[in-house]
């Protein structure tokens, strides 16, 4: 039977991309879908792409209904996901790809979610320095949101290694499945192609506490962070540019040493070749995440780029590579490397 994996809101982007990964994961038994609206309508009328889970029915999201797990993801809107944990047994790996256990201070929660905070579980971002080892054996593990994974691993290097200073500027480009599957008016396709979009302008977007919180534990200081995200007439993907004031006499051969230092043993992070700069189209499908940095010697500012699926390395991909380190399976098992193209 191998592991015997559950998805709690499986109907969704997130859930449906869980479901491609583990369903063909080598050492995974997809046992339970289960949806709020749609329980007990068949897995492939909700996800076609999904037709090898014709026989599955999503069942409904209940705490028996998951129980009998060896790991559960949960891929809920956020205030969803700390009640059903709770109820969980505290020996089964819940992984939560929502927001509820993500911020550690419980005042920047009530701030930016409201509610009562549910508390932090380890971060499952394992390529930032120290995050990997807070994985091995967690029962519980908070999955990035796809903004923060991108923000941090361009700018995480620098701020690591001292070459930048810690007042940070991102601005970041994403595909509307990063909004969810509920139909919006401004996410129809009339509204989105041909057209290119800021929102959430002046510090208003949820993900900047995650991105503050992230930023500030690798730099072992306060880092101030300004966020402007955008809406790009894309299905996936993000595109995160981030800057910073670089450190006075920083060269970009040490600025390049530190980034290939940091990523060189990542299997899902690749630091391109210089002069090479990241796209969305080469990591869609992938658990990837490509960088490139550069110092803008002018300006003096250190200028990095990342580039991943918001999908995959921005929440599912994590998601199921977060299990493996938490179950003690390779930590790239069943996970895609290679991205699909054109």
């Amino acid at each position: 039977m191998g592991i015997r994996a559950a998805i709690a809101g499986a109907s969704g982007y997130v859930g449906g991309e869980l479901a491609r990964l583990l369903s063909t994961h080598p050492d995974v038994t997809l046992a339970t879908l289960t949806a709020s609206r749609g329980a007990g309508t068949a897995v492939s009328v909700i996800h076609p792409h999904l037709q090898h889970l014709n026989n599955q029915v999503f069942a409904e999201t209940t705490p028996d209904a998951l129980a009998d797990h060896d790991v559960v993801f949960l891929a809920l809107p956020h205030g969803h996901a700390a009640a059903l944990a709770d109820a969980l047994p505290p020996t089964l790996v819940v992984i939560d790809c929502g927001a509820d256990h993500r911020l550690i201070d419980s005042h920047a929660w009530q701030r930016w979610y409201g509610g009562p905070h549910a508390g932090a579980w380890p971060y499952g971002l394992p390529e930032l320095p120290d995050h990997r080892t807070a994985l091995f054996d967690a029962r519980r593990v908070a999955v990035p949101g796809c903004y923060a994974s991108a923000a941090a691993l361009a700018i995480a290097p620098a701020l690591v290694a001292g070459l930048a200073e810690p007042d940070v500027v991102v601005v970041a480009a994403s595909g509307t499945s990063g909004a969810g599957k509920e139909p919006r008016q401004h996410l129809t396709s009339a509204e989105v192609i041909g057209s290119m979009s800021a929102y959430g302008v002046g510090g208003a977007h949820r993900h900047t506490p995650e991105i503050t919180q992230s930023l500030s534990s690798v730099a072992h200081q306060p880092v101030r962070v300004s966020f402007t995200p955008m809406l790009a007439p894309m299905t996936r993907g993000i595109l995160a540019t981030v800057s910073a004031l670089a450190r006075p006499g920083l060269g970009a051969a040490q600025l390049r040493e530190a980034y290939a230092s940091c990523y060189d043993s990542e299997p899902f992070v690749a630091l391109l070749p210089e002069n090479t700069w990241p796209s969305t189209g080469a990591t869609i499908g992938a658990n990837t995440a490509h960088v490139q940095v550069a110092l803008d010697s002018d300006a003096e500012r250190v200028v990095a780029v990342a580039a991943m699926d918001n999908l995959v390395k921005g929440s599912a991909g994590a998601a199921v590579q977060c299990m493996n380190l938490a179950l003690g399976l390779p930590e790239t098992r069943g996970l895609p490397f290679v991205g699909v193209a054109p």
